[in-house]
């Protein structure tokens, strides 16, 4: 197993304020935290960020989420459980995370739009872009869960 790499906090402070008033700005989103914390811990699961899982799940947890739904997250598709919306955000999620693979085509871009104002999609692509900033800091100085 390998052990903690380094303290990116403290090796390269300046730099990471800079991430982390991303992350507080991004926590000042219109958007609801329960599909804000979704969309995190959908991404983590994507990228393989034990650390980001374990956080956001524990988060959307004490956000009120319901638990049958963070356990099927994975398999939204094959459940009633998740609104429209949710999967439109969800699909986002997904299509920005993989998107060396995916892209953004214009056909998901109006799955979303459907469900999203301008302002929403925005906020939506800053929450999916930071959690993939985070997902990357955890994975590459390998950050464990507590």
């Amino acid at each position: 197993m390998v052990e903690k790499r380094l303290n990116y906090f403290k090796v390269a402070p300046e730099m990471m304020k800079a991430m982390w008033n991303l992350e507080e700005a991004s926590k000042k989103s219109i958007l609801p935290v329960s599909l804000r914390e979704l969309v995190k811990i959908r991404a983590s699961q994507i990228n393989g960020c034990a650390f980001c899982i374990d956080m956001h799940t524990r988060d959307a947890l004490a956000a009120g989420e319901d638990l049958k739904r963070i356990l099927t997250l994975s398999a939204w598709r094959e459940t009633s459980y998740f609104n429209e919306r949710e999967q439109a955000a969800l699909l986002w999620t997904e299509t920005l995370t993989l998107v060396s693979e995916k892209h953004a085509p214009d056909e998901i871009y109006s799955k979303v739009r459907k469900h999203f104002d301008d302002q929403e999609i925005v906020e939506l692509t800053v929450t999916i872009n930071v959690i993939n900033a985070w997902n990357r800091f955890a994975i590459a100085f390998a950050t464990k869960p507590e």
